[in-house]
């Protein structure tokens, strides 16, 4: 592995850890929100949903910035807009503030994923593991955060540990504002960090091009994959999202401080999601995934069912049935990963993911607004119920799916 590598990973794997980070420690500072902010699970559903909506929904705007800008410029930006996003959180008052605070960071955040996972395509020439360091910092953000965020509370009110957050954000983008790497070297370019030279980018057809791209990638299977991964974001930012606040009460624990106790089961959980993953991309290898998906959401609807039956009968089985989730949730998502690049050529693969990620992350965040309605309408019994429809809703496309492909294949064959 060369300099340039070895830069670009330490860039798109700090990138992707403070991504995440930021991502799912919201969920922890909605344990204090509730109780000091006064409001209803509906409208902070809806407020911080808001939020990660955009975190999604930027995602194809994005992609297209990044091919006129370069990766680098992109992901300095999106790290200082999310790392002032948080500063402001802790800085402006009322729930108002919040939701401006949670836009701008989901606006900031939604820049990553397209410049991060298109520097390392084209400027890594060992991209294999480069991606595997890339995933490894996720996951770290993902279980770590959360994490840091409820020992942070420990000493500090929310707001300045809000702001503490932010901090690191705006040393990352000076970092990467500064790092000089060739963004095209896997690809024979040279002199990326100036600024993409390709004159495609600018092409007044470009956007005709991808509006033909995209109509011929939705008459394909992949209309139905996406439909899929939309259910799957759903689910997930669905139950992740009041989750700390909702295992508060479960924990039959008492500790020697007055902590939530929710907060570091809920990390806990996202630690196990980690070896979720390694398994769920092991699986992914074995190609045909619409039979394994289906039957990993069918095995996460049961998870929903059991979880609350579960969780009542002691702090032990609440900790098995939280390790369950997390191992299933985060499961599901190499798979899915691997079924939207069985359905898509490899010429429309990046614009692919791009809807992928809308579908993840912005179609999904209505699953913020769904559970804070639905708890506040009548609690986490029919939140969960609605997560198992989901979830078997999800399993039944995806074995339709499959169904659908070994007709094809016996028709041709």
């Amino acid at each position: 592995m060369n300099a340039n590598d070895r830069s670009i990973i330490a860039l798109v794997t700090t990138g992707h850890g403070l991504v995440h980070t930021y991502e799912l420690s919201i969920s922890i500072f909605m344990t204090v929100w509730l109780a000091e902010l006064g409001v209803a699970e509906a409208t902070l559903g809806a407020v911080v949903g808001g939020g990660y909506f955009l975190f999604g929904a930027g995602a194809l705007p994005s992609g297209i910035l990044v091919d006129r800008f370069g990766s680098r410029r992109l992901i300095a930006c999106g790290l200082a807009g999310m790392g002032a996003a948080f500063v402001l959180l802790g800085l402006l008052p009322g729930l108002w503030g919040l939701g401006a605070a949670l836009l701008a960071w989901g606006a900031a955040a939604s820049v990553y994923h397209p410049a991060g996972l298109a520097l390392i395509s084209t400027g890594v020439r060992q991209r294999g593991r480069a991606l595997a360091y890339h995933g490894i910092a996720g996951n770290v953000g993902i279980a770590g955060g959360p994490l840091l965020t409820a020992l942070l509370l420990l000493a500090f009110d929310w707001a300045t540990v809000a702001v503490l957050l932010g901090l690191p954000g705006l040393i990352a983008a000076a970092g990467a504002w500064r790092a000089s790497v060739d963004e095209t070297a896997a690809v024979g370019r040279h002199d990326a960090t100036d600024g993409p030279s390709s004159t495609a980018s600018a092409n007044p057809g470009r956007l005709t091009a991808l509006w033909r791209q995209t109509r011929h990638l939705f008459a394909s299977g992949f209309a139905g994959v996406f439909v899929l991964v939309a259910l799957s974001g759903l689910y997930y930012r669905g139950v992740l999202t009041f989750l700390p606040d909702l295992l508060t009460p479960l924990v039959a624990v008492d500790l020697p401080i007055d902590v939530s106790a929710g907060r570091y089961v809920y990390a806990g959980l996202l630690a196990v999601g980690i070896a979720g993953q390694y398994v769920g991309g092991r699986l992914s290898d074995r190609g045909g995934t619409e039979w394994v998906l289906a039957g990993a959401l069918g095995l996460l609807s049961l998870v929903a069912v059991g979880f609350l039956p579960v969780a009542g009968w002691g702090a032990g089985a609440l900790l098995i049935a939280s390790a369950g989730l997390g191992f299933v949730l985060f499961l599901v998502q190499p798979l899915y990963q691997a079924t939207v690049a069985e359905y898509t050529p490899p010429d429309t693969r990046g614009l692919s993911y791009g809807y992928t990620y809308l579908g993840v992350f912005g179609i999904g965040a209505a699953g913020a607004a769904l559970s804070g309605g639905l708890l506040q309408l009548s609690g986490p019994p029919l939140l969960f119920g609605a997560l198992a429809g989901i979830a078997l809703l999800g399993a039944g496309l995806s074995a339709w799916l499959a169904v659908r492909r070994a007709r094809r294949e016996t028709v041709r064959s």
